[in-house]
């Protein structure tokens, strides 16, 4: 993939991911518990939802980031129950990568696996912050594979931000905008996010622990 081109998509990515972020009108509240809120509004790129999860992860942000990073040597699929596979397939920049991620069977096996390739851009803000932004692209060297159903994730992304006076403490906020694609109920869809995003969160935390 052009390097260019991919860096265009990167940033475009990023602000919208940033506008996500300020924006605080519209969301509704859909799962709450264990320090963790997930809420959603409808999405303006594909028919579904855009989902925000916010909660406090005991550990600095360089620790959970090394969990959740988009790039080569993630710890994602070692703690991630939602992920089975993560790779980098153009490694373009040092913060900048096009990425596959396959993911398991879901919900009693209603979601079959599924894979996503992405454009991938990592952010350091000013403040300390580091995020992750990402949206789906095709790539040559990654087309459907048997097996899986290709799915797309619109702008999503997260942001590891340092809590004021906490050093141990970060506060993740977290985007997902999927079209899991094939033939799901909507219910079946609505119902398998909030509970993914909350057990996201319980997971990262016992990985984060760990290291």
């Amino acid at each position: 993939m052009d390097g260019a081109l991919a860096a265009q998509m990167g940033e475009a990515v990023a602000e919208k991911v940033l506008r996500y972020r300020r924006d605080r009108s519209g969301w509704k509240i859909c799962q709450e518990g264990n320090g963790v809120s997930v809420s959603w509004r409808p999405s303006v790129e594909f028919p579904g939802n855009l989902y925000r999860g916010e909660g406090i992860v005991n550990g600095p942000p360089e620790k959970v980031w090394d969990c959740i990073k988009p790039l080569a040597g993630s710890l994602r699929e070692q703690w991630d129950e939602n992920v089975s596979h993560f790779e980098v397939i153009q490694s373009i920049t040092n913060t900048l990568c096009v990425t596959r991620t396959a993911t398991p069977s879901a919900a009693m096996k209603l979601i079959s696996p599924r894979d996503f390739v992405d454009v991938a851009l990592v952010k350091k803000y000013e403040d300390g912050t580091i995020s992750s932004n990402a949206t789906n692209v095709e790539h040559p060297s990654c087309p459907p594979k048997p097996g899986y159903v290709r799915g797309f994730n619109h702008p999503c992304g997260c942001f590891c931000e340092p809590v004021p006076g906490e050093p141990d403490k970060t506060n993740l906020v977290t985007f997902f905008q999927t079209d899991l694609s094939g033939y799901l109920p909507r219910s079946v869809v609505d119902s398998f996010f909030p509970r993914s995003m909350a057990g996201f969160y319980a997971n990262l935390q016992k990985a984060v622990t760990k290291l």
